[in-house]
């Protein structure tokens, strides 16, 4: 480990190990976690900076609420890992988001104490009014507090819960987890003076009782009780966003030091029981206690493998430079496009540097929009924004779009808007598991009447692919699907259109034909050649569209061959070897046999995406071993 000396942290396996200390020894619980996560995480790479961030808060909400019973909903798992250490995961968070390992998110199925699982932000506080509701109908008695951070506040999602907890009044609490807005140090301390005044039970008995006297005063009573409500909510306005949370129907507490640990400890504790949704406000810093996190916002989000002392990667310098990400690609495309078309724009849902739409900001910052965590509204509008003649380009990870499947369908597709979908991380991504492998959207896209849907198998035909969408497939909405991590390292060229729904003949054969999808091509090449060598001859085309299907090849392949394997790095149930199917079935009898090779029906687990896609089959010995089965089975009946 090193040299830290470990007090508390080694007897607490379980929260209820936690209670068990004198309050005045949480400080040091919470500095304990911070150093255990901090080595540990350094060493193997995590999400980083949001656990840092909200250590004291675990602390303090496991040591306040009667957890497991009390039910605690932390949306998404990037703030954590702090939960996962005093939860009975300690030892193994060394393995966290490795194969086999501990989830790098909130999983029901690890932990009972994992309430609600979520990769998607802004989930927490519908999830917690639902808990909240169950247990009323129920009848049982435990409190629930939903955690959120700013960021997920950007997401509508979040005001249609609270704007309902005001209409249900149920008793929850929603801490808000502010790490980014900016408040004068006098006004944050004023503004925490005057919160522990007002939680003090002497206080909210005196302010109930003032109430319930002037209730009984008529007219009178109401003017006074009007009255000292508005210097109330006066003092809310000046110093702090409560009016808002108010307005919602929640009581507002705060701003608070979220990493005073006895202050959020004593706050809690005052308010936990008033009836009604409750809102408290903290505010923390990202990184905290970890200097070189502190001081680089990029870098504090998720790490890999450092040196623990200087903040350094320690991850070895290939022996010969790698082909750029894809995202790269994207971006520097988007900027050669943008160069020459005013009328493109690019929108990213709180993930530029993911997307690559960061390159694109530092050339076209006027041209570039970032909604927040607001799939649904970044699609909506850039519909309008089509209405009036713009190119918009919405670059959003496979996953993330599926919160927008309405939009795409409702507001782009049935308009005929010419609106562009660049969908990175489609397929298995990896180490974020589930809730971020982009394996459905080629089966809620192509189903969407007019949508164009490809995916292309290496960088040039990104590049290919996005010239397409902008300047040539302008009947409606664009969607191309790419996957996370580096390019092929083929030479870049300039941009050209693909004609639409046109495929690509890579081999020639005569047994077997794959149509084989995105990054599925190259694998599949290399399939045949081991293929070749155990003497089945087979021909590799490259799809590129699932929407609309190169059918004039289809019509040729079927004519030809025996037996046909689709390929793709997306689930097979409505997917490209679906469409491949459906199109097939219209043949008769006289089809050939197909095999579709995809994603089953499961929610793939995380690991690398070459651990993933050998376990699925999807490298080159995995496709030339299916083929080979598929082949000699179908020849022996």
């Amino acid at each position: 480990m090193n040299n830290f000396e470990y007090k508390y942290l080694f007897g607490i396996d379980s929260p209820a190990d936690l209670r068990k200390l004198p309050e005045s020894e949480l400080r040091q619980v919470a500095d304990e976690v911070r150093e255990f996560m901090v080595d540990t995480i350094t060493g193997i790479g995590g999400h980083f900076g949001a656990g840092l961030g909200t250590i004291e808060l675990s602390v303090a909400l496991h040591y306040v609420f009667n957890t497991p019973k009390d039910k605690i909903v932390i949306d998404t798992g990037h703030q954590g890992y702090p939960h996962k250490i005093l939860t009975g995961r300690r030892d193994t968070l060394r393995t966290i988001r490795q194969y086999n390992g501990l989830s790098g998110f909130l999983k029901r199925s690890e932990s009972e104490y994992d309430v609600f699982g979520a990769g998607h932000a802004t989930t927490s506080i519908s999830a917690a009014l639902g808990i909240a509701t169950a247990r009323d109908i129920i009848g049982e008695d435990f409190k629930v507090v939903a955690v959120i951070g700013d960021g997920a506040m950007t997401g509508g999602l979040a005001y249609e819960a609270m704007n309902n907890c005001g209409v249900q009044k149920r008793n929850m609490m929603v801490v808000l987890n502010d790490n980014n807005m900016s408040i004068a140090p006098n006004v944050w301390a004023l503004s925490n003076y005057f919160t522990e005044l007002f939680t003090k039970p002497t206080a909210m008995k005196l302010r109930n009782n003032f109430k319930e006297m002037a209730s009984q005063m008529n007219d009178f009573g109401d003017r006074i009780r009007f009255a000292v409500g508005k210097i109330e909510d006066g003092f809310k306005a000046v110093i702090t966003p409560g009016m808002l949370f108010e307005s919602l129907g929640f009581k507002y507490f705060g701003p608070i030091n979220g990493h005073n640990v006895n202050q959020l400890v004593r706050i809690m504790n005052q308010i936990k029981d008033i009836q009604g949704p409750v809102l408290l406000h903290i505010m923390t810093q990202k990184g905290k206690g970890y200097l070189p996190a502190e001081q680089d916002k990029q870098f504090l989000h998720a790490i890999g493998k450092i040196d623990k002392s200087t903040g350094k990667s320690l991850a070895k310098a290939p022996e010969k430079p790698l082909p750029p990400t894809y995202q790269k690609v994207f971006g520097d495309a988007m900027v050669e496009i943008m160069n020459t078309n005013p009328k493109v724009v690019g929108i990213t849902a709180a993930m530029p540097d993911g997307t690559g739409i960061d390159i694109v900001q530092k050339s076209h910052p006027q041209r570039v929009i970032d909604v927040g965590i607001a799939e649904g509204h970044a699609v909506t509008m850039a519909a309008g924004m089509a209405t009036e003649g713009i190119i918009p380009v919405c670059a959003i990870y496979s996953s993330f779009l599926q919160r927008a499947f309405d939009m795409i369908a409702h507001d782009c597709a049935i308009q005929h808007l010419h609106t562009v979908f660049a969908m990175d991380r489609a397929g298995l991504v990896g180490a974020d598991g589930p809730t971020h492998h982009g394996v459905l959207d080629i089966g809620y896209l192509r189903i969407i009447q007019g949508m164009v849907v490809m995916a292309p198998k290496d960088e040039q035909e990104l590049r290919d692919m996005l010239y397409s969408s902008i300047h040539t497939y302008t009947a409606g909405p664009v969607a191309l699907r790419y996957p996370r991590g580096n390019g092929i390292g083929v030479p870049l060229t300039p941009m050209k259109s693909i004609p639409l729904g046109e495929s690509e003949s890579l081999r020639d054969g005569k047994d077997v034909a794959i149509l084989a999808l995105g990054n599925r091509v190259y694998p599949s090449l290399e399939a045949a050649e081991k293929l070749e060598q155990d003497g089945i001859s087979v021909a590799v085309i490259n799809a590129r569209f699932v929407k609309p299907l190169d059918t004039a090849m289809l019509d040729a392949v079927a004519s030809r061959y025996s037996h046909i394997l689709t390929v793709e790095d997306g689930q097979i149930q409505g997917g490209f070897g679906s469409a491949v199917a459906e199109y097939l079935a219209k043949l008769g009898h006289e089809s050939p046999k197909l095999y579709m090779h995809g994603i089953a029906d499961e929610f793939i687990q995380h690991g690398t995406q070459d651990e993933l896609w050998r376990d699925c089959k999807l490298d080159a010995q995995g496709i030339a071993e299916t083929v080979k089965h598929f082949y000699y089975t179908e020849q022996l009946v």
